[in-house]
């Protein structure tokens, strides 16, 4: 089964061929390499009914209060994308380059139920996260459980290669042309507040990733399995002599940050498009949310989404052309900072 790009809102197929990048409700389709995401235009395209030009905003602080929004929103969008990394390297230390992988496959299943099927998008949402989860659980099962106690370049080395098979296999059953997911009528478009455009398919993953975030939080710090878990992962021995089953509980907790990718995946499709590369277009921006944050924590990766989301738009619009680098300058500066991130601990020694 082959799925064809959908139809881009406010650009041609032939522009999407090009390379061309469209606006999408703020967003831009096909981000150029290299960046993560498209630069912001403050110029928003008349409403429907409306004639004229676009909507220029020329007012500083408009155009301040929409850089962070937009800032905001993309942060949340690169922490929904990478936090079940964060899962896997901070809290199991497993090294899971691969990560992007489980994020393509809840982002064409979900394209498939929405596009082909006929599925409503807020479905396809859900079984994004548990067909990647399934995915996880068995993947885990056969194969990462191995590679537990080896080095962390052993599992480099095998993660990066999963990455080139799920490629290989996406490109020859799905094809390599560029896929989106339609969105329902009302997430299109925008409404004004207080003069700012806000783009409801954004305002709609700073909900989710909100709402993400403090379960996370609540399920790692006030649940037993939360404690089982950082028992598990600070000395497996112990933990197995006082009942706790080590790999049941990594296996749960590997399969939970393979749904959380999908669903990421799911989210982002209609905003960075899916194709066969995508997990290794984006491979280097999961890392980096991970190491500026710190990788012992959830709190860490998500303010520091949030700071290289603003820095990266703030970037593209004050100086467009150094914009796609701010997001690099703003790592080394944090990492020379603090060597272990935001909220990382120091190794012990």
């Amino acid at each position: 089964m082959r799925l064809s790009p959908s139809p881009l809102r406010g650009g041609s197929a032939e522009q999407s061929e090009a390379g061309v990048g469209v606006h999408i409700g703020g967003f831009r389709d096909q981000p150029p390499p290299g960046t993560l995401f498209a630069s912001l235009s403050t110029c928003h395209p008349p409403r429907k009914g409306e004639g004229g030009q676009a909507n220029c905003q020329s007012d500083p602080m408009t155009a301040v209060l929409t850089n962070l929004f937009d800032g905001v929103a993309y942060g949340m969008l690169l922490f929904v994308l990478g936090c079940g990394l964060a899962v896997t390297l901070g809290l199991m230390n497993f090294v899971n380059l691969a990560h992007g992988a489980f994020a393509m496959a809840g982002g064409y299943v979900c394209a498939v139920l929405v596009n082909r099927l006929g599925w409503p998008f807020f479905a396809g949402l859900p079984l994004a996260f548990i067909s990647a989860a399934v995915i996880g659980a068995a993947l885990e099962r056969l194969l990462y459980r191995h590679l537990y106690s080896r080095s962390h370049l052993d599992q480099v080395l095998f993660s990066v290669g999963l990455v080139f098979m799920s490629v290989a296999a996406v490109d020859y059953i799905m094809g390599s042309q560029r896929v989106f997911i339609n969105l329902p009528s009302v997430l299109e478009g925008q409404f004004d507040l207080f003069g700012v455009g806000i783009g409801r398919y954004r305002l709609m993953i700073i909900v989710i990733c909100g709402l993400l975030t403090a379960l996370l939080q609540l399920i790692l710090a006030r649940t037993r399995f939360g404690s089982r878990l950082r028992a598990a992962v600070d000395d497996p021995r112990a933990a197995s002599g006082l009942g706790i089953n080590v790999p049941q509980v990594f296996a749960f907790t590997f399969a939970f940050g393979c749904g959380l990718a999908g669903l990421g995946g799911a989210l982002s499709a209609e905003v960075l498009g899916l194709d066969p590369y995508f997990p290794l277009k984006f491979m280097i921006y999961f890392l980096i949310v991970v190491t500026v944050g710190g990788s012992s924590s959830i709190t860490g990766p998500f303010l520091a989404s949030l700071l290289l989301g603003i820095a990266d738009v703030a970037g593209k619009y004050y100086v467009p052309k150094m914009g796609p680098f701010v997001i690099y300058t703003v790592m080394i500066v944090i990492l020379i900072w603090r060597p272990n991130g935001l909220f990382g601990r120091a190794a012990a020694r």
